[in-house]
């Protein structure tokens, strides 16, 4: 069995990159045979041939969608062996609809990602085509149930995300930390309102009431959305919290490691903001894998990264305000639980490594193999590595967006893509 991606650039510097790497490793170390064609940004992975020649999705190229299907005829070819085509970035999907031919085809859906339907005619009608004849793998239930709500009777299996428990098991706590004693509150991800970093910054001002040492260190971008970085900030004075709450931004990896090894509890409180929701939240994982005891909210994917009373709690989105400050508190101050919860979080890590995830997919290959007869794909006609890609406005580019893609499309609507 020979699985063929089409993907952003591989690494871990960003989640579909994360994924995709993790996964294909994984696939491999079980004897699965992987081709991969990614994102012309990609780097070399060592023992891992990689295509980079796909447009650049992080950050995306203007008009990407179109850019990607001028690549149909190329990556046919070069993918013409593989059994499966798969996309574990979403933005793909067109492209990877065009190329699987009669083959299965396999999406990865993270969350917000599988709104398609908030995308703009004619792409919006080109991901609704390539979602209806693919078998999509979902990051979460909550993802699962929001994709059956806009494309009813979709193809859909649930897989959640891996993690690297080892990279976890050994923490130091970075020299700029405060001495251990002092009770730690993390939160990892980007300050924005979907990850819900006000809400957070207002709970820590009751916690603190009542934990006066208390310190709440958030890691993760700044830059995405500056205006509600200024809004979190400004609580942050209104509430005198300045010497409490520490937005550090990006980190280090081993600053990163030492602050999981440092904190008492880890919070999320992720939000629904309008039609984009948290899909799953590996930072969940990430944080069990640590052995802190983790919360988060429901109503999201984090209701399968959180065993609720288990490895730690769910709050309610829409009772964040006292639900969210007594969730912090109620472990914070019974350390007994904190580390039941700790430790029942580590053990849920250890089951979900990316090797389970790989068992899994591949049980889902098999069973799309069983139901489909694999038909090859042959395009000799570029076996010239300096013209596998037709010129964008050549009679073969015209014809495969044409026939590959979207039939009921003319040209003209595609160029507005």
């Amino acid at each position: 069995m020979r699985i063929g991606f089409l993907t952003s650039d591989l690494g871990h510097h960003h989640g579909w990159g994360h994924y995709t790497l993790s996964l294909i490793l994984a696939l491999r170390n079980a004897g699965v045979e992987v081709s991969v064609v990614a994102a012309r940004n990609s780097q070399p992975i060592e023992g891992l041939p990689v295509t980079a020649r796909l447009p650049i999705l992080v950050p995306r190229e203007p008009r990407f969608v179109l850019r990607t299907l001028l690549h149909i005829p190329s990556a046919r070819r070069l993918l013409r062996d593989c059994d499966i085509i798969h996309a574990p970035a979403e933005p793909f999907a067109p492209l990877a609809a065009g190329v699987a031919g009669k083959r299965p085809l396999f999406i990865t859906g993270h969350g917000s990602y599988v709104r398609f339907d908030q995308q703009r005619w004619p792409v919006r009608a080109l991901f609704r085509q390539a979602y209806s004849r693919a078998r999509v793998v979902c990051d979460s239930r909550y993802t699962e149930r929001v994709l059956q709500r806009i494309l009813p009777g979709a193809q859909t299996a649930v897989v959640t995300l891996g993690v690297d428990v080892q990279r976890y098991m050994i923490l130091r706590a970075p020299a700029h930390t405060l001495p251990k004693p002092i009770p730690t509150v993390l939160s990892v991800g980007a300050v924005k309102p979907r990850k819900g970093t006000l809400d957070l910054v207002q709970a820590m001002a009751v916690v603190r009431q009542y934990v006066p040492d208390v310190q709440c260190v958030i890691l993760g971008s700044l830059e995405m959305e500056p205006e509600y970085v200024e809004r979190v900030r400004a609580a942050m004075n209104d509430l005198h919290l300045n010497d409490c709450v520490r937005l550090l931004g990006h980190v280090t990896e081993e600053a990163l490691l030492g602050w999981y090894g440092a904190a008492d509890v880890f919070v999320l409180p992720s939000i629904n903001d309008g039609w984009k929701f948290e899909g799953y939240g590996l930072v969940y994982m990430e944080a069990s894998a640590a052995g802190l005891p983790v919360i988060g909210t429901t109503d999201c994917g984090a209701e399968d990264a959180i065993d609720h009373g288990v490895t730690g709690l769910l709050v309610p989105q829409n009772n964040l305000a006292e639900g969210l400050p007594q969730a912090i508190l109620s472990i914070l101050t019974d350390p007994a639980r904190a580390q039941q919860m700790g430790a029942a979080g580590r053990e849920k890590a250890r089951q979900q490594t990316w090797d389970h995830v790989a068992r899994q997919m591949i049980a889902l290959y098999e069973a799309a193999l069983a139901n489909k007869p694999h038909t090859s794909f042959r395009q000799d006609r570029y076996k010239d590595g300096a013209h596998d890609t037709p010129p964008p406005n050549s009679g073969e580019a015209r014809r495969g967006l044409k026939q590959c893609v979207a039939p009921a499309f003319t040209l003209t609507h595609i160029n507005t893509v």
